[in-house]
């Protein structure tokens, strides 16, 4: 699982401006199940995106397709990390960390 959090790197009208494609692109991810949820940060200088995906290879690359990313608006951290303990609505999103 991995956690995507976008800073701003752009005055917020920039942002604004790419921000109707960002969200279509956010929806095709729901659509895809590749995305848990999402949202702004507070204070509203970027945000977070709770994400599933095969390997941080691919999740850099669906990653670089964000209009945010093409229109250098905002810059992405991503963090990898096991799911070993969900609520019971995410359980299907559980992870067993490798053998040792």
């Amino acid at each position: 699982m991995f956690i995507l959090e976008l800073t701003y790197t752009a005055p917020l009208e920039r942002v604004d401006a790419v921000l109707a494609d960002h969200v279509t692109w956010l929806d095709e991810q729901y659509e895809a199940g590749v995305f848990i949820a999402s949202g702004r940060k507070v204070p509203r200088d970027g945000g977070v995106i709770v994400a599933v995906g095969e390997d941080r290879a691919a999740v850099e690359a669906l990653v670089a397709t964000d209009p945010f990313s093409v229109e250098k608006v905002a810059d992405y951290r991503i963090t990898e990390f096991l799911a070993t303990r969900t609520a019971a609505p995410l359980a299907s999103y559980r992870q067993q960390p490798p053998p040792s």
